[in-house]
């Protein structure tokens, strides 16, 4: 790739905004620019079918849906769902034990659970 090429992908990974795919529409990329686009955004290589963008051990960590509205999910090394977002503002933390058991729970409503 061409410099012009990678500061024009740097460009467009600054300039973008939730919600992702619909902010990357304005570009006019093609469907391997936008992968590109959002690995770089989420700093690993990455799929995406069906508005939906995976990392590369299969697990879902972005969604959009027509209507604008978003999920974003993260992942501890042994795939448990660490982090909870979606576009209303509604997030939940989880932290795991080593046997794979949810020890802690908060959200933004303010509920919380600690067993660790």
């Amino acid at each position: 790739m061409n410099k012009k090429y990678i500061k024009y992908i740097d460009y467009i990974v600054s300039d973008i905004e939730l919600p992702y795919i619909k902010s990357i529409e304005q570009y006019g990329l093609k469907q391997d620019e936008v992968v590109m686009v959002l690995s770089r955004v989420y700093n690993q290589p990455v799929t995406i079918k069906d508005n939906s963008v995976y990392n590369n051990q299969g697990n879902e960590i972005y969604r959009e849906y027509s209507t604008g509205y978003w999920v974003k999910y993260e992942y501890d090394t042994d795939g448990n769902e660490i982090y909870y977002e979606d576009s209303y503002g509604y997030w939940t933390k989880r932290e795991y034990n080593q046997y794979g058991k949810v020890i802690y729970v908060e959200n933004s409503n303010g509920f919380i659970i600690d067993n660790r």
